[in-house]
Parts: C-alpha cells; sequence; structure tokens
C-alpha cells in the first residue's frame, strides 16, 4: 500500500482543497504531536535534566510523554550505576524491573511523579496492580521487580532525591516477600464474590 505522509498531504494544493475540514484538523493534530515528540527526545538526547522532579509532573498527554521519554534515559544512568555493584545478569535484571515499575505502573497506570515513590505505592503495585495485570503472576519474576525497585530507592537516595526513612520504608515494603506471595495465591483461589474483599486488603490507589 502507499502511504503518504500527512506533511506531503497537507502540501499538495489538490489534496488540500479535496479534504475535508475535519480531517485537516486531524492531520495537523498529527503533525504538531509528531515534531513535539521528535523536539522533546532531541532536547533530552541533548541536555537532559534527569533528575529534577518537577520534569516528571504529569497534568496532560504531553506532560506524560515527556516523563516516560525522562525516564527511559534516568533508566540508562541507574543501569550503569548498577553495573559497578553486579553482575551484567543481575544489573539487567533490577533495570528491567524498575523500568516496569516506573514505567507501567507509576506513569502510565498511576500518572504520577517517579520521585513520589513510598512504600504504600510498592505495596499497592506488589500486592494488588501485578497481580491482576500480570497472566500469570508467580513471586519469582515478583521478587526481581522488588529487588529493581529497591535498588532505584537506594539509587534515588544516594542522589538526594529520595530521604533515608522513605528508602528504609521502601526497602522494607519491597522484603515482604511472604505477603506478596499470600496475595498471589489468595488471588488465584477466589471464588464467587470474593475480588471486591481481596480488593480492599490492599487497594490499588
Amino acid at each position: 500500500m502507499l502511504k503518504i505522509s500527512p506533511r506531503r498531504l497537507l502540501s499538495d494544493e489538490l489534496n488540500r482543497d479535496s479534504l475535508a475540514p475535519e480531517m485537516i484538523s486531524n492531520v495537523m493534530k498529527i503533525m504538531t504531536l509528531k515534531d513535539n515528540m521528535i523536539a522533546m527526545t532531541n532536547d533530552i538526547q541533548n541536555s537532559p535534566d534527569l533528575f529534577n522532579p518537577s520534569n516528571y509532573q504529569i497534568s496532560s498527554l504531553e506532560d506524560e510523554v515527556r516523563a516516560d521519554q525522562l525516564c527511559r534515559e534516568l533508566l540508562k544512568t541507574f543501569h550503569q550505576h548498577l553495573q559497578q555493584e553486579d553482575e551484567p545478569l543481575i544489573a539487567g535484571s533490577k533495570a528491567a524491573g524498575a523500568d516496569y515499575f516506573l514505567r507501567d505502573f507509576m506513569i502510565d497506570n498511576q500518572r504520577a511523579n517517579i520521585f513520589s515513590l513510598s512504600a504504600a505505592r510498592v505495596r499497592a503495585f506488589a500486592g494488588n496492580w501485578y497481580i491482576i495485570s500480570t497472566l500469570e503472576a508467580n513471586i519469582t519474576e515478583l521478587k526481581d521487580i522488588l529487588a529493581g525497585i529497591k535498588s532505584f530507592a537506594r539509587f534515588c537516595a544516594l542522589n538526594s532525591l529520595l530521604d533515608e526513612v522513605s528508602c528504609t520504608e521502601i526497602t522494607a515494603a519491597c522484603n515482604d516477600i511472604d505477603y506478596y506471595q499470600q496475595r498471589i495465591e489468595s488471588f488465584l483461589n477466589l471464588v464467587d464474590d470474593g475480588y471486591h474483599d481481596w480488593e480492599r486488603a490492599c487497594p490499588n490507589d
């Protein structure tokens, strides 16, 4: 199939005259969003301000896209930090776990600033969201993710982005493996309308 870019579509006088106003408006929106994303990516690569919490505030779709792109670059820095402490496979596993938690849960699901990390959010993730969002939730995979979250919390504390008390609380939440194992098992054994009670015991909010 022949593909014509939105910009070329609008630059062709014949096409422009024959397009409905609604279609022209939609094409312009696509072009603007694409241009903004390209400019945003270039800005991040050229002069990233990865450690500024205000850059991760989300109140619009554009904010969410920016926060996600910044987070990807921050995770690269985090991975490099991990490689100074861990074997490559362990460092990669921890970085992947932090990536899943930060980008899929904190940014996409919660629309939250990634530096608003807390023990309560970890418990909401591990004791609820991960379980209901994963086809075959299992404690082995979850432990790897929690190891990444724990290391990311320490990384934030080292960079003065998280206080020591919060870091200690997050570490304790990440280490509560027996509780998350029980949450997975009780979810898999739900009967009738037991989900609401299960949800209330560890809400995802």
